[in-house]
């Protein structure tokens, strides 16, 4: 008896105890028989044409439905290519373990596969979108048990820099109260209700330009709410989740405090931390009078590092490659630095658990008035 007699001895035996619908059934056998279509293969079996089919209940009849569910729910992005996922009740499970192990049927695609690789096939002949079961742009999330369609859109990340002209701005924003910057209904699913911080501005203009949820920023350094980021800015990276569009350029931001320049899509965000260095001019303040001369000791600055001492107790040290400065009056001075970056400024200047600092080599009391930089050069 040929391989296919024999399958077809065991399709009959199935038909007559379990009605089943064409999918099914050349699913059971398909894989044995190289054959790509279940459906076709159900054809020639199946001796049911009528009754409800035992495992699925014709659910393979309603396909269309979810189709048109899909193509709905995917209308307002763009994307190359996609994949499926599928929720079933659980009783079609049982139901198909039920007849696998009852014939001894072994190698066989699941229901759930079946389904999602039927949707698949007409979503990509409706929209010339590519199916990309590993790294799709967008994924569908099609729940049979309750008639729905939930779409998750791969997330893009871009990186730029940005200029900050006015004073009184923070880097960051708080996150929203309600969800701690998880992201609900109260903040739109941002994780962010305002947007007056850099974080703010930008996400802002990204959710207007292209859509999304959340935004994650990587920063390169940091600054004080009232400094100044001039030059060619402070490099950033964010990562936006759940974007509507993709692959485009986005022009620059301009506003009266910000600007941002050199968007542009990355693949990740850096994994681990991008060395840099920071150009950074300070306005210190000093108990006592203070002498020129007395300032030529912060060039000693230039020939030994700085040790950095966090509550946490870690020790780090910095280097300092340039060191300028100019006396104003009595007792301030303004302090030019090219300084590796990460170095803590406020604490550098009164000597808060950095060696050396400023109040130690000056051997006065010192205080940073404000600092702004001038620069941020990624290594």
């Amino acid at each position: 008896m040929s391989e296919y007699q024999k399958i077809i001895s065991i399709a009959n035996q199935i038909s007559k105890k379990y009605p089943l619908c064409d999918n099914c059934l050349g699913r059971l056998f398909s894989k044995k028989l190289h054959l790509s279509s279940n459906k076709l293969l159900g054809k020639k079996l199946n001796q049911n044409t009528t009754k409800k089919c035992h495992i699925c209940k014709n659910i393979f009849e309603n396909l269309n439905y979810f189709l048109k569910l899909m193509l709905d729910t995917s209308s307002n992005y763009s994307f190359e290519t996609f994949s499926i996922g599928a929720m079933i009740k659980p009783s079609i499970v049982d139901r198909d373990d039920f007849i696998r192990s009852q014939y001894k049927l072994k190698g066989i695609d699941s229901i759930k596969t079946d389904i999602t690789r039927e949707l698949a096939k007409s979503f990509s002949r409706k929209t010339k979108k590519n199916i990309d079961t590993q790294n799709s742009d967008v994924t569908f999330t099609v729940n049979l048990k309750d008639d729905s369609i939930k779409l998750h859109s791969k997330s893009i990340t871009f990186s730029g820099r940005y200029v900050k002209t006015m004073r009184g701005i923070p880097q960051k924003q708080k996150s929203c109260e309600n969800c701690s910057g998880k992201g609900c209904r109260m903040c739109d699913f941002h994780g962010i209700s305002e947007f007056e911080s850099i974080e703010g501005q930008i996400s802002k203009f990204l959710f207007e330009k292209i859509g999304g949820t959340t935004a994650k920023f990587t920063w390169i350094g940091g600054e004080d709410k009232s400094s100044l980021v001039l030059g060619n800015g402070r490099p950033f990276f964010v990562k936006l989740q759940n974007p509507l569009k993709r692959n485009l350029k986005l022009p620059s931001f301009n506003s009266n405090s910000l600007k941002i320049s050199n968007l542009k899509l990355v693949n990740e965000s850096p994994k681990n931390p991008l060395k840099f260095n920071s150009l950074i001019q300070l306005k210190i303040s000093t108990s006592s009078d203070i002498d020129s001369k007395i300032l030529k000791k912060l060039k000693i600055l230039e020939k030994q590092p700085v040790v950095v001492y966090d509550k946490s107790g870690k020790r780090s040290e910095k280097k300092i490659f340039t060191v300028k400065y100019k006396k104003n009056s009595k007792n301030i001075f303004t302090l030019s630095l090219k300084t590796e970056g990460g170095l803590p400024v406020r604490r550098f200047i009164d000597g808060d658990d950095v060696v050396p600092g400023i109040s130690q080599i000056l051997d006065t009391t010192c205080k940073c008035n404000q600092f702004d930089f001038s620069d941020v050069e990624v290594q």
